[in-house]
């Protein structure tokens, strides 16, 4: 039990190495990063996205507790968590056409605890887009943009009810 929590921790590390050199392997710019932040609790915030999630067509494969293998570690942290988000056969389609993609497969969304606010950060699907050559599947990510600030959307609507 205590392996596999470690094993998928340092996987959890890993991607997020992978993700952070992707982004700084060129400038960065404001829009490879999409963010919401919201006065709702955690678990509200977690709630919200889920929901909104499912409601998109898309599955969540996976949610993975960050918290708890940092804090271990001796990190002082808040509720923390990586969901892992996507539509089974495109994530299949892209990976099997483009290998290079599987290390960020299927995309995730972290959200976070910060200071009475909940926090909720992803990259851009379009930084995928700029790996593939093929103009017919940078649309599927194009639709992956849109989709992400529709559902960053409904969290903040979700704040006001």
């Amino acid at each position: 039990m205590i392996n596999r929590r470690m094993n998928a921790l340092r996987d959890s590390l890993y991607t997020l190495l992978l993700a952070t050199m992707l982004l700084f392997s060129r400038p960065l710019l404001a829009s490879d990063l999409l963010m919401v932040r919201t006065t709702q609790g955690f678990p509200e915030a977690m709630l919200a996205l889920q929901n909104s999630i499912r409601e998109h067509g898309y599955n969540i494969t996976r949610v993975q507790r960050i918290d708890v293998g940092l804090t271990g570690m001796g990190y002082k942290t808040d509720k923390y968590r990586v969901v892992f988000v996507g539509k089974p056969k495109e994530i299949q389609y892209l990976v099997n056409k483009y290998p290079v993609l599987a290390a960020y497969m299927p995309p995730k969304i972290s959200i976070f605890a910060e200071n009475g606010e909940t926090v909720l950060v992803t990259a851009n699907p379009l930084v995928y887009a700029e790996m593939i050559d093929d103009d017919k599947d940078k649309i599927l990510f194009r639709r992956w943009e849109s989709d992400v600030y529709s559902v960053f959307d409904d969290i903040r609507e979700a704040e006001d009810k």
